[in-house]
């Protein structure tokens, strides 16, 4: 079998930081083609990561019958046409989160999935950081006896620091990215509390605000109440206002102990029990804007195309994550508790 041959859609940030040097990095795989709106984006970025075409319009590389896989990473808005295309065309698809801006969307996607026998993945980073996956196995295993009450948390200064086009990025503008830190972090911990409890939130309340950025037609600070099938409760906060420095702490509580999660800089997890003992371990750093290293994502989608495998985040799985987000925003419109 030759080396699987990717395209990738939208060169902004995430693409340049996380899907093409994790692409380059993986032996498996040869970057032929990438596709950016900005010209000169799309040709900087191919020169930059070895691609032998790039494109401006999207439908042109989806044509392109030597590419085998698509990453998606464009604004919000496009995702499910970029995916669905790419799909429809016998390509295999990893979209970054939101998966979309709908629940009719996101079943499309995961509709276009299924008719076309395509992997569809999304990218949520946050199930491969190695504290998050020992903590969902010590849960599974009953190692904090029932589960409570948790607390997590994503906030960072904003995506002017971090975006290829700062302050002017589509981020703020609601007609491009539909909702602001809720779906660009908010996401990322619905995900990750389903992954660690193993159960899924049937009940949202939340308040959403957008009173941090300037020129912004988004969310910039959210807080959603969520309550789980087996009647967990905690909160989820999503900002863009951090101004020193990011949080991306999770903290679970249950009855023989308290397992904090990417809260201490030096253990990545530590759990202090009832009877006044802790343990602390350290399992690798979590990713951050600062600090990139291999986020896991793009290893293990090229990894369930190579060897015919379910991705550990399908289309289903994305939906579910992103419809917990929707439940907020709707639950902050009519100020009434949301159901799923």
């Amino acid at each position: 079998m030759g080396k699987l041959k990717v395209g990738v859609v939208g060169c902004g940030s995430i693409a340049n930081h996380r899907h093409l040097p994790e692409y380059q990095n993986n032996p498996a795989v040869e970057i032929v083609a990438v596709c950016d709106i900005v010209e000169e984006r799309a040709k900087t970025t191919a020169e930059l990561f070895g691609a032998a075409n790039y494109y401006t319009d999207y439908q042109e590389l989806i044509q392109n019958n030597d590419v085998d896989m698509i990453s998606v990473c464009t604004p919000n808005y496009l995702h499910a046409p970029v995916s669905i295309a790419a799909l429809n065309a016998g390509k295999h698809v990893l979209c970054e989160k939101p998966m979309a801006t709908s629940e009719a969307e996101a079943k499309d996607m995961i509709a276009a999935s299924e008719k076309s026998g395509k992997k569809l993945m999304i990218g949520h980073n946050q199930r491969f950081v190695p504290s998050h996956q020992k903590a969902k196995e010590l849960i599974a295993n009953g190692e904090l006896g029932r589960i409570y009450s948790f607390r997590t948390a994503f906030g960072h200064g904003g995506p002017e620091g971090w975006s290829a086009d700062g302050k002017k990025s589509w981020f703020f503008k609601k007609e491009e990215a539909f909702i602001g830190a809720l779906g660009d972090l908010g996401v990322h911990k619905a995900d990750l509390l389903r992954y660690i409890l193993g159960e899924e939130v049937k009940e949202v309340a939340s308040f959403v605000e957008g009173n941090a950025k300037q020129n912004s037609t988004v969310d910039d600070n959210a807080v959603a109440l969520l309550r789980t099938e087996s009647g967990i409760i905690g909160t989820l906060a999503a900002s863009w206002a951090y101004v020193s420095s990011e949080d991306n702490s999770t903290v679970i509580y249950g009855e023989h102990g308290i397992m904090r999660l990417e809260e201490d800089p030096v253990y990545s997890m530590i759990i202090q029990y009832k009877d006044g003992s802790t343990v602390n371990y350290q399992l690798g750093q979590i990713q951050t804007n600062e600090n990139q290293s291999n986020s896991g994502v793009i290893d293990h989608f090229v990894s369930s195309v190579q060897n015919d495998e379910q991705p550990l985040i399908t289309g289903e799985e994305g939906w579910k994550s992103l419809q917990v987000i929707i439940a907020a925003l709707e639950a902050n419109e009519t100020k009434k508790n949301v159901q799923l």
